[in-house]
Order: C-alpha cells, then sequence, then structure tokens
C-alpha cells in the first residue's frame, strides 16, 4: 500500500454479483428473518415512544415556567389570591399533560424512559414546590407530588394515540411517581425563584419576606449539605447554584438589616440587583 492509500476491505474481494445473489437467496419466511423483523418492530415501538415522551416532556417544561412567570407577579398584583386561582388551572393542565405520560408507561419500566421525561418533571416540581410556598411558606414533600398525580379515567379524550385493543385493556387510574432525585432537583431549582421572589419583595416594600426566605433556604440547604456528595452528580452538582441563590438573599437582608433606614424603599431593589452583580463577578473571578 502507497503513501495515502486506503486498506483494502475484507469483502471488497468478494464480486458485486456474488453479493447480489447471497441476497436473492435469502429467505425473508425464515425463522431468523421473522425474529430480526419483531426486533426491528419492537425497537422502532419504543423510539417512537420515547420520541412521544420526549414532546410531553417539553411541553410540560414550558407550560410549568409559565406558570412560575405567573407566580412570579403575585407581590405585585393587587389580588394575589387571582393569580393563584390562576397558577391552579396552569398547574392543573401540567398535570394532564404527565397524565398522558402515565398513559405512555403503561406495562413499561419508567426507568427506561426516564431521560425523556425527567426535565419536564423537575420543572412540574419547581412549579409546583413554588406555589405551594407562597401559600404556606414551607416545603411540599415528595408523597404530597406523587398524590397529586394520581390520575382517573374521567378524561379519556386526553388518551395518548393508542390502538383500540390496548385502550380496552388500561386500567381505570394512572400514576407517575417523581424520583427522589427529580423531587431534589426541582428543590434546588426552586431556590432561585426564592431569589428572585426576595428582590422582587424588596422592590414593593415588603422588607419581612427577605428574613423568611433567608432562614427557609438556609434550611433547604443545611439539607442538601448533609447529602453533599454522596447523591447523585447531578444533586451535588446543584449545591454550588443553591449557595448562590442563599448568598444572594443573605446580602439583601444584610443591606436591609444595616442600611434598611438609610436607603429609600424604591432603591432597596436597585441597590440589591446591583450587589447581585457584583457577587456574580466575584464568583466568576474565583
Amino acid at each position: 500500500m502507497g503513501l495515502g492509500g486506503f486498506r483494502k476491505r475484507k469483502h471488497d474481494n468478494f464480486p458485486q454479483g456474488q453479493k447480489k445473489e447471497e441476497k436473492e437467496n435469502v429467505n425473508p419466511s425464515s425463522p431468523l428473518m421473522t425474529s430480526f423483523k419483531s426486533f426491528q418492530l419492537e425497537l422502532d415501538t419504543r423510539h417512537d415512544k420515547y420520541e412521544r415522551l420526549v414532546k410531553l416532556s417539553r411541553d410540560i417544561t414550558i407550560e410549568s415556567k409559565r406558570t412560575i412567570f405567573l407566580l412570579h407577579r403575585f407581590t405585585s398584583a393587587p389580588n394575589g389570591e387571582e393569580i393563584l386561582n390562576e397558577s391552579e388551572v396552569k398547574l392543573d393542565a401540567v398535570r394532564r399533560k404527565i397524565k398522558q405520560v402515565a398513559q405512555e408507561l403503561i406495562g413499561e419500566d419508567m426507568y427506561q424512559f426516564h431521560r425523556a421525561i425527567s426535565p419536564g418533571l423537575q420543572e412540574y416540581v419547581e412549579a409546583a414546590s413554588f406555589q405551594y410556598f407562597i401559600k404556606t411558606r414551607s416545603l411540599i414533600s415528595v408523597e404530597e407530588i406523587n398524590k397529586q398525580l394520581v390520575f382517573t379515567a374521567e378524561d379519556r379524550e386526553e388518551t395518548t394515540n393508542t390502538t383500540s385493543s390496548s385502550q380496552d385493556k388500561q386500567p381505570n387510574t394512572w400514576s407517575l411517581k417523581v424520583t427522589p432525585v427529580d423531587y431534589l432537583l426541582g428543590v434546588a431549582d426552586l431556590t432561585g425563584e426564592l431569589m428572585r421572589l426576595c428582590i422582587s419583595s424588596v422592590g414593593n416594600g415588603d422588607i419581612d419576606t427577605p428574613f423568611e426566605l433567608s432562614q427557609f433556604l438556609r434550611q433547604i440547604y443545611d439539607g442538601f449539605t448533609f447529602i453533599g456528595n454522596t447523591g447523585p452528580y447531578e444533586v451535588s452538582k446543584k449545591l454550588y447554584t443553591l449557595k448562590q441563590s442563599l448568598a444572594k438573599v443573605e446580602n439583601a437582608c444584610y443591606t436591609l438589616k444595616v442600611r434598611g433606614s438609610e436607603i429609600p424603599k424604591h432603591m432597596l431593589a436597585d441597590v440589591f440587583s446591583s450587589k447581585t452583580e457584583l457577587i456574580d463577578q466575584e464568583e466568576g473571578l474565583s
């Protein structure tokens, strides 16, 4: 073989006519070909289901984010009860999407499709826990999250594309359990929303909420530090972002306590925003 040449592959030694003849001699009804066709059908069906779940997870993520954006208006809205009622309607729509996920996973091992649905479930946990905190000033449990994800057969028109025979075999109830890892990742993302809630509350003249949020975030941070590096990699990676959110809220509380009487209320949010940018820059340089 000369310089820059290509090594000749072994199957290139066979004439093209011989390859064609071998293909023609394959019996499509042989047991081997029948087995491979069934494997092909099974893999195609699984791939199609995975793609449907990815699309549903994307829809769940989008609608959950819209719910979070709506809930951020709670501090500035004249009637917060209307915001909570509207957020409940949006979360019900998200749960209908999750019901379709549960129907897709009937008879399947959820963990084989977990990567397809995990982003949507994390975002739902974030939205549901954010609403729960605004209502009760406490953290929703994973058991309470899973109670909300038990569905009945009353909305049968929501059923995803399945055959009529499989519809007859469907149970009267569906459920989808959020895994502990998805719950923890959703709670970790919640801390970022609580940090934004703290800044917006101060901008609206509410100087009590930041101190409540500081204690709440400190409890969450302490809980995550107990897990530390012994938990899943994704959870330990979120610890840094959680620490950032806690530092920004504690910085806001410090400014309120020390300089709150000096700074007019309408300027406090600007002061916090500038200090938040400084914290980000310092952490980026370190």
